[in-house]
């Protein structure tokens, strides 16, 4: 019974282990994707060092030669220009105070595609369809508006004293999850916005690049920043929005503590089973004791035995764990609060590597610890054992 007690607990720890760090690997990866699918990874525009995230940026020009440039970089994906714009939304006798982002044609749309709930991308080919526009779901719920509804936009420049109004129509609703985006930003076509704002085509906030390597991205952003004109800066998103991407990082640490604990959990029930074993089989040393058995020999077969309870747990929880995570991934039926958690479900990230070092720390680890109370067999009294018994 002790044996099997052992085994559950061991497998338990190892899952639960296994578990959390594929969920926050998960978690991880996929905030930070929601967030490089809005802005890319890198924003290359002027500097300015004191300046709010969802503030505009300084007007820049166009500049071809950098983006050909950019493109020939082995670790871009793509470039594309943006603009920003601050304007009023209004429907149904509510308004909503909104930054709509202006893409240019060369906006990598696949990117966006799969955070778009209902209708679809703007096809702003022809001049009939440039003022569509995308809104957020929380700005469509504030305002009551639905696909192909119309709405007022009422463009606020620093330069004019009265805002300039245009009717622009809802061809699709976005939900990224986040609300430093859901509830501040909409999305419409670079060229109308300039023209409304009565700016040249070739004006624009910035070029946001997007990597194919996103673990590279400080390295990128330091090996095209001495490209760029002067005055220009190559900004990570990580530094555009470290709130986030700190509260990320801190992951880490939850997890380790959670491993930890669940490691201390599996070393303190192996060690609590093979006292119960060494209490049940003193009789037994004894007796090998008084046949000549060396306390190296006797402490060597609790250890193997100790070891084998171990693997056994070691490798049902590693089973488990995959299995679980390969179901959530394919199924999900851990449900979060997207308000709450940026996700609707719980996200797998399987590293196979730190798979492999949770296995192999929990054995070597048990198998250390296992020697404490493998060592109590040297203190029992030959004599004193076999005179009671």
């Amino acid at each position: 019974m002790i044996m099997r007690i052992s085994i559950i607990a061991t497998t338990i720890s190892v899952t639960a282990m296994i578990l959390a760090s594929s969920f926050v690997n998960g978690f991880q990866q996929v905030v930070a994707d929601k967030i490089f699918s809005f802005w890319g990874h890198i924003r290359v525009e002027h500097y300015e060092p004191v300046r709010s995230t969802n503030a505009e940026a300084a007007l820049i020009k166009k500049n071809d030669s950098l983006k050909q440039f950019l493109l020939s970089h082995a670790n871009i994906a793509s470039v594309s220009s943006f603009v920003t714009h601050s304007a009023v939304l209004s429907a149904n006798n509510s308004i909503e105070g909104i930054v709509i982002k202006g893409v240019s044609s060369d906006y990598p749309v696949s990117n966006f595609q799969q955070y778009i709930r209902q209708g679809k991308m703007p096809n702003w080919s022809d001049s009939g369809t440039q003022n569509q526009m995308l809104v957020s779901a929380y700005t469509a719920n504030q305002l009551k508006l639905s696909v192909g509804d119309e709405l007022l936009v009422y463009f606020i420049s620093k330069n004019a004293d009265v805002p300039k109004v245009r009717k622009m129509k809802i061809t699709g609703i976005f939900n990224i999850g986040i609300d430093i985006f859901d509830q501040s930003y909409a999305i419409a076509q670079l060229d109308y916005l300039n023209n409304v704002n009565q700016l040249s085509n070739d004006e624009i906030n910035g070029y946001e690049i997007t990597l194919k390597n996103s673990s590279m991205l400080d390295e990128t952003a330091n090996a095209i920043f001495p490209v760029l004109p002067v005055g220009w800066n190559a900004i990570t998103l990580k530094e555009l929005s470290p709130e986030i991407f700190d509260w990320l990082a801190l992951q880490d640490t939850n997890k380790y503590i959670f491993m930890g604990l669940m490691l201390v959990v599996a070393i303190i029930n192996m060690i609590s089973c093979l006292i119960i074993l060494l209490l049940e089989r003193t009789n037994m040393i004894a007796v090998l004791k008084s046949f000549g058995a060396a306390d190296k020999m006797i402490r060597n077969i609790f250890v193997l035995y100790g070891s084998w309870i171990t693997g056994i747990g070691i490798a049902t929880g590693s089973i488990a764990g995959i299995v679980l995570c390969l179901i959530q991934e394919q199924w999900p039926f851990i449900k979060l609060n997207e308000e709450v958690y940026y996700v609707s479900t719980a996200p797998v990230q399987i590293k196979w590597i730190q798979i492999l070092v949770i296995i192999l720390g929990t054995l070597i680890i048990s198998t250390m610890i296992l020697l404490i109370p493998a060592a109590v067999g040297k203190k029992i009294n030959i004599s004193k054992t076999l005179q009671f018994k």
